[in-house]
């Protein structure tokens, strides 16, 4: 069985969601900060398991930018900076379908954390991917 293909991509910068349908009839309102949480970038995912680092202070968000990179993927640029990750479109349809769990498990490993959904991110100095 084929992947899903997108047929439509679409920013909507008022309520801060990117819009993707795809060629099995699916379409997913996927929210900018879901997206920026679960960014497939070795800056949230770290270098390995155990590594990812947990984000926060993202629920304004905004998608600046966004480019298609070949035929698989789109890589947006964000409000806060952040612009290294590639979203495929396979990962962008894990990101639609699955966003009731991940909400879940983001709102888990914050409370696990004791960090506020809202607080800001450390500044660089603090920044954890140093570690190499």
């Amino acid at each position: 069985m084929s992947k899903p293909q997108p047929t439509g991509v679409t920013v909507h910068q008022q309520s801060r969601l990117l819009e993707v349908s795809f060629d099995d009839g699916r379409s997913f309102r996927i929210p900018f900060e879901l997206m920026r949480v679960y960014s497939p970038s070795a800056e949230v995912q770290g270098h390995g398991p155990g590594q990812e680092v947990l984000q926060h202070g993202k629920r304004d968000v905004v998608i600046e930018d966004i480019v298609q990179v070949g035929h698989y993927a789109v890589q947006p640029k964000f409000s806060d900076g952040h612009d290294s990750g590639i979203f495929t479109w396979e990962y962008l349809y894990f990101l639609g379908s699955e966003q009731p769990d991940l909400w879940r498990q983001y709102e888990t490993r914050l409370q696990q954390a004791g960090v506020d959904r809202d607080a800001p991110m450390p500044t660089a100095g603090g920044h954890a991917c140093g570690n190499h």
